[in-house]
């Protein structure tokens, strides 16, 4: 199909707005080959499938539009759990910020690092996972990604890791555009905790490209930094192992634009994988977008789609989710729910549910469901003495629950429903 001149365009001027980073020839050639993937696909555009409920214009405009720096006395994410901590300031590593690159059961490299060298496993990881992501669903910005960053995590899992490694992104100029990429390569039998916070940049573009081997277990747990005007793309391609685990968790509050991308694969038997997010948006100038492509090609793997939006004043929530079971993948076990909350008449919830199946011995589900605060539940607690905008409040709290209660850790998910219920706290005053 031949690709309209606005795409090509587009993906002209964001090629040449990003300088070429330097590496060896392996690194060269991966980020060539996402090069001519990316200017053959042109930029998006909301003409585009899986852009039609979500316009990527301020993702892709040359050059991004600037966003007033976001100040807060609140302590940082995860700042109370014993683990490793990173920080990248407008998508730059900032030793002096971080901890040593040191991590029981693991080796971490910075990107810039490690593709400087001729002889490297990530050789045969980095790119590819984002490669495999783009059949059969473009995705451009993925491309692009790993076409342009120089600046990212390369992260080899040998054991099981007794501490998360937690990324922090800080948001320190107006105009900032950051690409990373990070490459997570987990052994067979180990086990690696990720966690991530922060906004990143005015405009940031992340990849995330995991290779989960048999028996392994990755566990990741994310909140989206609270700038108002933050413009943010992520993409987390995932290769999941014979009897391997995979759990990621998503909680986003404000923002201009919000797309996280999900794309997994199940390469080996009795796998699972869960995929879930949180979400809460204020103003007709929020816009979040979940999508999620799931490939079951294993037999008796389960995977787990469970997003939930709570949306108000005109803000907008989208989620398309695909569950793929192709023929050989028997005793598939595929869920998938999406529910929005609309506090009032002016916001937008807009679901895409997708089912593909092949094999003849699964059992998949979808559903979505969009409504108002269940009024009889509202009238329960304020008879009894709650007042009603607390009360809302905790009928919000239960809702996203579902959606938290996703992660395994406790602690975790603890500190994620106490920073949830400080923002609608705030939101009121």
């Amino acid at each position: 199909m031949a690709v309209s001149q606005p795409k090509m365009d587009g993906a002209s001027a964001l090629a040449g707005h990003y300088p070429a980073p330097s590496g060896a020839k392996w690194a060269h050639d991966a980020r060539a080959s996402a090069m001519a993937t990316f200017m053959s696909q042109g930029a998006p555009h909301k003409r585009d499938e899986y852009w039609r409920y979500t316009d990527p214009s301020a993702l892709t405009a040359v050059p991004t539009a600037p966003a007033a720096l976001f100040t807060s006395d609140e302590k940082p994410m995860f700042d109370g759990v014993d683990r490793v901590r990173i920080v990248f300031v407008d998508g730059v590593f900032d030793a002096a910020q971080s901890d040593d690159l040191s991590l029981a059961g693991a080796t971490i490299e910075t990107l810039s690092s490690a593709v400087n060298t001729d002889i490297h496993w990530a050789k045969d990881l980095f790119g590819q996972l984002e490669k495999n992501g783009q059949n059969p669903v473009q995705r451009p910005l993925a491309a692009l990604n790993t076409a342009v960053a120089d600046e990212g995590l390369v992260i080899h899992v040998t054991g099981k890791c007794e501490k998360p490694l937690a990324i922090r992104y800080i948001h320190n100029a107006k105009t900032s555009d950051a690409m990373v990429h990070h490459v997570i390569k987990i052994d067979a039998g180990a086990e690696f905790t990720l966690l991530e916070s922060g906004a990143g940049a005015a405009r940031f573009n992340s990849v995330l490209e995991v290779d989960v081997a048999d028996n392994a277990q990755f566990h990741h747990v994310r909140t989206q930094g609270r700038d108002h005007e933050r413009k943010t793309v992520t993409h987390m391609f995932g290769r999941l192992g014979q009897e391997s685990v995979l759990r990621s968790f998503t909680m986003t509050v404000n923002g201009i634009l919000t797309r996280n991308d999900a794309i997994l694969e199940f390469t080996g038997d009795n796998a699972q994988a869960t995929v879930a997010g949180a979400c809460a948006g204020d103003g007709n100038g929020f816009h979040h977008d979940d999508t999620v492509f799931v490939t079951h090609d294993s037999v008796n793997c389960e995977s787990r789609q469970v997003f939930k939006k709570v949306l108000r004043n005109g803000a907008t929530g989208v989620f398309q989710g695909k569950i793929l079971v192709k023929a050989d993948a028997q005793k598939t076990d595929g869920y998938q729910i999406s529910q929005g909350l609309l506090l009032d008449d002016n916001s937008n919830f807009l679901a895409k549910p997708e089912l593909e199946i092949y094999a003849d011995d699964v059992a998949c589900s979808h559903g979505s469901t969009v409504g108002a605060i269940d009024d009889e539940a509202l009238f329960y607690l304020t008879s009894r003495g709650v007042p009603r905008k607390q009360a809302q409040d905790m009928l919000v709290l239960a809702f996203l629950g579902e959606a938290i209660d996703e992660i395994n850790n406790d602690e975790l998910a603890d500190d994620i429903r106490d920073r949830l219920a400080a923002w609608m706290e705030r939101r009121h005053g």
